[in-house]
């Protein structure tokens, strides 16, 4: 983008364009994955939906690359590209509360902890993430899962609706009754239909939450995957649990004997009577005694930050992602393989569940095409220094591939890494991709929007 042009889509716009040149620019092309390095043409920080529908147009009339940032989130690093324009949501960062109605209508750039910190005062939430700072709508168009999922669904069982910016610079609403095409693919389809500025979510009931913390020596984990496997399906949906592989943090909880070890475990969530808290989060003695038990009530916005600490922005990461109908005893050798070679002191791996209340919607009725799933993993290789990026990526790709054959083939799309091919993208979403590019096709012929896990639009049918 030349200089005159760059000044053009300056005067489009209400909210700021940052350029190479400017000395915000280092600041405004940084994503929360410090192992993406991309210098955009231009971020267009979009100060209102008028500000999103100018940038399209613009960046559509002049034959520009685009792509969109919400939350920064992105672990593939999809919210931006060399040369291209990011349309930067961050300034539509708000959350309005009804409730009455118990909904919330939530600006694309809001994260996670606005929307929790906005609910709890009304004693209510969404079924979304594990840190606050994912941003809402990446997360969601994803599909999104979280603490809350075997007691209320998906994120996107939770949407009713979206506004969203076409690529023809078009404003439409989305909804059961208006555009359900569009509203279908959005709920789960990734960003390849449009910029959604605002979503509008239905809230559930939920105020202080049991946590804990179970963990195990790693070389236990066979033992705690053949118990957790049958327990945790079984168990009533007010309790989730995702299973993990880790390095114990030098921090609370943990006590100092074992910071520094590696450690197999479950980090547990109870919706229940909280007076029940003490029953339902006993120490689980069925793979033997843990090592370290932790139980307590917490506000739930609290357990959406738990992990805060451990993960802000500015780390390397890389990740592969799977979703699990069942833990076989091949696979959990491979768990017990890579979790006994963690990398580095952030590496991890989880096991969420996506069962439960997920499992009951319809399996055509949201584009996520995963309602037979009970688990979706990620393998995620962490580590603030850059000289460990190659280490951390070979382990997670490593893990996948021997991980592979024992999964359900596709992966939950927002855990899906750099470069991994249009076929990975098709096994995603199964049956279903073809309905998705035939949605883009009606929305997107040009493939606009095709920084993402792209779904191409359709070719044109041929009559009969």
């Amino acid at each position: 983008m030349d200089g005159t042009t760059l000044e053009q889509l300056r005067s489009a716009l209400r909210g700021p364009v940052i350029g190479p040149r400017d000395p915000e620019y280092p600041e405004a092309r940084t994503i929360y994955n410090a192992m993406i390095h991309r210098r955009p043409a231009a971020v267009a920080r979009c100060a209102d939906a008028a500000d999103v529908m100018a940038a399209v147009d613009f960046v559509r009339d002049h034959g520009l690359e685009l792509a969109v940032r919400g939350g920064g989130h992105s672990g593939a690093g999809l919210c931006v590209l060399d040369d291209a324009v990011t349309l930067d949501l961050s300034p539509l960062r708000w959350v309005r509360v009804d409730p009455v109605a118990r909904t919330a209508r939530v600006g694309g750039g809001s994260q996670l902890g606005d929307l929790d910190h906005a609910a709890h005062a009304f004693g209510l939430g969404v079924p979304a993430g594990i840190v606050s700072t994912t941003g809402v709508g990446g997360l969601t168009l994803g599909g999104g899962h979280g603490h809350l999922t075997r007691k209320y669904g998906l994120t996107v069982d939770s949407l009713v609706g979206a506004d969203v910016v076409l690529a023809d610079g078009s404003f439409v609403t989305a909804s059961a009754t208006e555009h359900p095409d569009l509203f279908w693919a959005l709920r789960g389809g990734g960003g390849n239909f449009g910029v959604v500025t605002s979503f509008n979510f239905q809230l559930r009931p939920v105020h202080t939450v049991g946590v804990g913390v179970t963990l195990w020596p790693v070389d236990q984990a066979r033992e705690v995957l053949e118990w957790y496997r049958d327990f945790l399906p079984a168990a009533s949906e007010d309790l989730s649990g995702f299973f993990a592989q880790l390095v114990v943090p030098p921090a609370p909880p943990f006590p100092e004997d074992i910071h520094g070890h590696k450690m197999c475990g479950v980090v547990w969530c109870w919706t229940g009577d909280l007076g029940a808290v003490e029953t339902a989060l006993a120490p689980p003695d069925g793979p033997g005694a843990p090592t370290f038990h932790f139980a307590a009530p917490m506000p739930y916005p609290a357990l959406q930050t738990m992990f805060d600490g451990l993960m802000p922005p500015g780390l390397q990461w890389y990740w592969r992602g799977a979703f699990f109908d069942r833990i076989s005893d091949d696979a959990i050798g491979v768990h017990l393989k890579y979790g006994e070679n963690i990398p580095t002191d952030l590496s991890t791996m989880h096991l969420y569940p996506v069962d439960g209340a997920a499992a009951r919607v319809g399996g055509d009725d949201t584009a996520w095409a995963y309602r037979d799933a009970v688990w979706s993993g990620v393998i995620a290789g962490i580590d603030p220094d850059p000289d460990n990026a190659a280490i951390i990526k070979e382990w997670a790709v490593d893990y996948w591939e021997e991980l592979h054959p024992h999964s359900m083939g596709g992966a939950y799309v927002n855990f899906m890494g750099v470069g991994e091919g249009h076929d990975r993208v098709r096994a995603t979403y199964r049956d279903h991709y073809d309905r998705l590019a035939s949605v883009k096709r009606t929305y997107d012929p040009g493939n606009l929007f095709h920084a993402n896990q792209n779904v191409t639009p359709a070719g044109p049918t041929t009559a009969s």
